[in-house]
This record gives C-alpha cells, sequence and structure tokens, in this order.
C-alpha cells in the first residue's frame, strides 16, 4: 500500500516570524493525522526555525530546491548537505523553477541524483503547459521528462522518488484538473514510463500527487481516483483550516 502524502510548498512567501505563525496554526491539526504523511515546505530562510518546531513530531520538512554540486563557487545556491541539515525531501524540476530560472530536464536528474546520493526523498515534479495540452502532447512531453528526469537511476534509488504530476496550466490558475483526468494520466503516462525505467513492481510502488489548484472543496476528487496518492499543493498550503481540509481528505 502507497501512504497517501499531502506536502505543503509555499513558495516564496513568508518571512521567518510570518512563517513560524503559520506552522504554530497547522502543527495541532496536522498532528492528528498520522495516516498520512505530512510535509511542509517553507522558503530557505525559514527551514532553521521550522525545523526546531518540528522536532518530536513525525510531520516532515522540504525544500523547495537544490543545486546538485556538494560544494563550490555557486553564489546564491544550497547545496544537498544544506538541505539535507534540516530536511527529510525537496522539490525538484517544479514547473515555476523550468519556466522563470531555466531548469531542464537534465539538470532536474543532476538535482534528482544528488538528492538521493545523500538520503532526501526527492519530490520531482512533472507536468505540460496549456500549449502542449491544446496540442494534444501531454503524453509525449510526461513521457520524455520522466525518462530523462530520472535517467540513469538503480531501481532501488527509484523506488525512494515521489513524482507530483501537475499541469501547467493548473498551477495558481484556480482550474484543476478533473480527477478522472489527472489518473488516467498517472496511470496511462506517467507509470509506463516509470516501468520502462525500474519494472513494473518498483513503479506500482512509486506515489503519485497531484498539484494545481488542489483546494479543500475539490481534493476528495483527486484522492477517490486510485492512482493519486496525495497532493503537492501550493496556495492553499498557505490558509490553514484549507491545506488541513485537504490532509483530512487524505486520510479517508
Amino acid at each position: 500500500m502507497r501512504k497517501p502524502l499531502v506536502a505543503g510548498n509555499w513558495k516564496m512567501n513568508k518571512t521567518v516570524e510570518q512563517a513560524r505563525e503559520l506552522a504554530s496554526d497547522l502543527l495541532p491539526g496536522l498532528q492528528d493525522v498520522s495516516a498520512v504523511e505530512r510535509v511542509i515546505c517553507p522558503p530557505f530562510t525559514a527551514l532553521l526555525p521550522i525545523c526546531a518546531m518540528l522536532k518530536g513530531t513525525d510531520i516532515g520538512l522540504g525544500a523547495q530546491n537544490l543545486h546538485w554540486e556538494t560544494s563550490g563557487a555557486y553564489t546564491g545556491e544550497v547545496s544537498p548537505a544544506m538541505v539535507k541539515e534540516f530536511c527529510q525531501y525537496v522539490i525538484l524540476g517544479h514547473s515555476e523553477r523550468r519556466t522563470y530560472f531555466g531548469e531542464i530536464d537534465e539538470t532536474v536528474n543532476k538535482k534528482v541524483k544528488a538528492a538521493l546520493e545523500i538520503g532526501l526523498t526527492p519530490i520531482v515534479c512533472i507536468g505540460e503547459t496549456l500549449a502542449e495540452f491544446e496540442a494534444g502532447r501531454t503524453a509525449e512531453v510526461l513521457t520524455r521528462q520522466v525518462l530523462l528526469g530520472l535517467a540513469d537511476l538503480t531501481a532501488d534509488q527509484g523506488g525512494r522518488i515521489v513524482i507530483a504530476y501537475e499541469p501547467v496550466w493548473a498551477i495558481g490558475t484556480g482550474k484543476a484538473a478533473s480527477g478522472i483526468g489527472a489518473n488516467d494520466v498517472v496511470a496511462k503516462v506517467i507509470r509506463p514510463a516509470l516501468s520502462s525505467l525500474f519494472g513494473e513492481d518498483v513503479s506500482s510502488s512509486i506515489r503519485g500527487l497531484y498539484g494545481g489548484s488542489v483546494t479543500g472543496e475539490n481534493a476528495a476528487e483527486f484522492f477517490g481516483q486510485p492512482e493519486i496518492d496525495g497532493a503537492l499543493v501550493g496556495g492553499a498550503s498557505l490558509k490553514v483550516l484549507n491545506f488541513l481540509e485537504i490532509v483530512k481528505a487524505a486520510a479517508k
């Protein structure tokens, strides 16, 4: 059985003080839902204080990115060891990194390998743009992102990742995919691509999350699908009641 996982991606929001306040409001409710793996992904500046707040709980902490090199002259970057000091998870290949910061499948691949090497769980994001979706290229784009982003991983490494299907046209737009549509993409496109890399047994063990305008109102539609094991939540993760509703929906 794949344990449900819900991760909140706070993106570039919250000062340290605001992050502490949000985490403090979330913690009591999150600790009540142990049937779901819960992960908070604040900005880098808040990792240290939030790490301290999560100590003694079973709630995971994740970073929103990392660099693949262990150290060196990479101004502004954060190494895998720096992330591992506080976190158990890291979001990689998010569409905003691809769109605004030139991230490509090959750099995602380097980051995934670096994260796994140091013992982090990568939440690897894939997704097609609106133009690609309307042109009927969803399967082509997602297959490429899986095959190149996860190239040269062993089956053991493949079994340690989490895949987040985030159609770019649904992120922050209020226009979510349908539960059935997202499930079909995971079942008919993503899992076969994973299976070609790692075999059917490993592919079937990898958790598939949905992301893109997930709310407390529509979460159950996604979580009721057999191939969707949770969510990578953006805007709603900044709203206490909404995020808790999503986590509770995953527990059902």
